[in-house]
């Protein structure tokens, strides 16, 4: 376990108060904020993916939800470090809304959709506002972008356009190719690039000792874990 202090600002208007917790505010474990970071990427998509595909307004309408109890979570000293994680991930969820609810038949617009909310982080970023959840959105779409440079490298983009259009009882042969290109020399050679790169990527910022580091630490090494599990999925299709 990590023993040695984190340091977070808590109010923008103090800045004595820039590189540490406030005495009064409850102490945040690191730990807590990488496992979080993990957590918002790898389990949300579980759910969100069958919502989506079901009443994709209803998952677009979460969006408000979660930015609302970011906000909330956010005004408080206690819990602004959640409530910054929280907003971050609302982004990715947004994301994740418009593009799987509407726009999944064509993977060119995967990543421009994805990276909606980057003006905002940026932004955010620029400003020292809110770094927690801006460094999450931000490691949580390098993770994407490297995911999707798989799929053009190894040539994918046609199954994946199958698979958004195929019936049901169609769906096996098409991952049995697509997995099948991914077990070739070239599939794999770019699967352990890729993988390395988020890897890491993942620990440098991990080594950082910033608690928004920890955040985009654990939405990169995430991703690893979320493409593995699709790929077993695609595998015992």
């Amino acid at each position: 376990m990590i023993s040695y202090p984190y340091t977070y600002p808590i109010h923008q208007s103090q800045p004595h108060k820039a590189t540490a917790f406030s005495e009064s505010a409850s102490p945040v474990r690191p730990w807590l904020v990488f496992g979080g970071a993990v957590f918002l990427v790898a389990v949300p998509v579980f759910f969100e993916a069958p919502l989506v595909r079901v009443v994709p307004w209803l998952s677009l309408a979460l969006t408000a939800g979660w930015l609302w109890l970011g906000s909330k979570l956010s005004s408080k000293p206690d819990t602004q470090i959640w409530g910054e994680l929280i907003t971050g991930f609302a982004w990715t969820w947004m994301a994740g809304s418009v593009y799987w609810g509407w726009l999944r038949w064509e993977p060119t617009l995967h990543l421009p959709i994805e990276a909606i909310a980057l003006p905002i982080t940026l932004w955010g970023l620029a400003r020292g506002r809110c770094k927690v959840g801006n460094l999450f959105y931000l490691g949580s779409l390098f993770g994407t972008v490297l995911t999707d440079i798989y799929f053009y490298l190894v040539d994918l983009i046609p199954a994946w356009r199958q698979l958004m259009q195929a019936e049901p009882d169609l769906v096996r042969p098409i991952f049995q190719q697509a997995i099948a290109q991914v077990n070739t020399s070239w599939g794999l050679f770019w699967v352990a690039i890729l993988a390395t790169t988020l890897f890491s990527v993942g620990v440098f910022s991990f080594r950082l000792q910033k608690l928004h580091w920890l955040a985009f630490s654990g939405a990169v090494l995430s991703t690893i874990l979320v493409d593995g599990l699709f790929w077993l999925a695609a595998s015992l299709a």
